[in-house]
């Protein structure tokens, strides 16, 4: 049974409570997709109430400490809250349910404790630093470790492709499919963190990600066993999370994978 702290259980009130009516507004989205207009306008108001239910749901349980979305300018030291309200957001306008409310409470480039939750598959995960990595059960709450696969053929690695930077993404994919063959681009960097915690996936690699995109799942995948690199890294063997939250340059790994991964990174 994991422990859960009483900080821990504010931040998970909080981040189910602000997804009521996110999950209210996904069933809504199937049948306005005759009408593509209808759709991305439904989500940009679904968007918006969700942000707004989170800062409000936080400020209720957690009222000292500042709420940062995806958007909004990151303090210089001091706790705060990174969220990113709705992650997958392309997945959620098209009627797909893999997206997530994603919860990290910060201190300077410390993550204290992490949730993901996908609302519509009532799945959320959890972790604080140095407790370990949880999925939430009914009864008891499962242990996450990380896949102890050790070869990249037949490894499942989940790649978020840099719009900003297209030649980038294109030598990753090339890279990934010739060493390991088998690449997932979910759109929802946030759970496939949580899916590699879980052992469901080998690695994520995800240039150019925000801090409220990756910072609760990376606290996932470090305590499931699991190391986050920055892909500029030159050294591989170790970490460098202050160089890695700042520039959301992601992978995301096993440490029996690190050094294969190390070849698509270059």
């Amino acid at each position: 049974m994991a422990y859960i702290s009483p900080m821990l259980t504010n931040i998970v009130t909080a981040v189910k409570k602000a997804s009521i009516n996110l999950n209210r507004d996904f069933s809504e989205i199937e049948r306005l997709q005759n009408s593509v207009k209808g759709s991305l306008d439904f989500t940009k108001i679904a968007f918006d109430k969700v942000e707004k239910g989170v800062r409000i749901e936080f400020g209720k349980v957690i009222p000292n400490i500042p709420v940062v979305l995806i958007n909004d300018k990151r303090p210089k030291d001091g706790m705060y809250l990174s969220v990113s309200a709705l992650e997958g957001i392309a997945n959620f306008a098209h009627g797909n349910p893999e997206f997530a409310i994603s919860a990290a409470l910060m201190d300077g480039d410390t993550i204290i404790a992490g949730v993901v939750y996908n609302p519509a598959r009532d799945e959320l995960f959890f972790a604080e630093k140095g407790k370990g990595a949880f999925k939430e059960g009914f009864r008891s709450h499962e242990r996450l470790r990380v896949a102890s696969k050790s070869e990249l053929d037949g490894a499942l690695i989940a790649l978020k492709p840099a719009t900003a930077d297209m030649e980038q993404s294109l030598k990753l994919i090339n890279n990934t499919m010739a060493l390991c063959h088998d690449v997932r681009v979910s759109g929802t960097v946030a759970l496939d963190l949580a899916y590699v915690a879980a052992g469901k996936l080998d690695a994520v690699i995800a240039p150019l990600s925000s801090l409220a995109s990756i910072a609760a799942g990376v606290l996932l995948v470090k305590e499931a066993g699991g190391i986050a690199l920055d892909i500029e890294q030159s050294d591989t063997r170790t970490e460098d999370l202050a160089m890695l939250l700042n520039s959301g340059n992601l992978a995301a790994v096993s440490f029996n994978l690190s050094q294969k991964i190390a070849k698509i990174l270059k």
